[in-house]
C-alpha cells in the first residue's frame, strides 16, 4: 500500500480543529508553544496533520 502524503493545514483549518481564537494560535507560535509549522516561500504558513497530532498528543501527555 502506498505511503499517504501527510495533510498541509492553514493557520484556519487549525484554528478551527483546536478551538482557539486566532490570536492565541499566534501568541503560542511567537512564545514556540504551538506545534511546528512550515513557512514557505510566498509566506503562507502550514502545519503538517502528523504535527499536530503530535502536538496535541504532548498535551494530553502533559495534563
Amino acid at each position: 500500500m502506498a505511503k499517504l502524503r501527510d495533510e498541509m493545514l492553514t493557520i484556519p483549518e487549525v484554528i478551527e480543529e483546536i478551538g482557539v481564537p486566532r490570536a492565541t494560535f499566534y501568541r503560542w507560535r511567537q512564545l514556540r508553544k504551538g506545534p511546528k509549522s512550515i513557512k514557505l516561500p510566498n509566506g503562507a504558513v502550514r502545519i503538517r496533520r502528523s504535527e499536530l497530532d503530535r502536538w496535541i498528543g504532548t498535551l494530553e501527555e502533559a495534563a
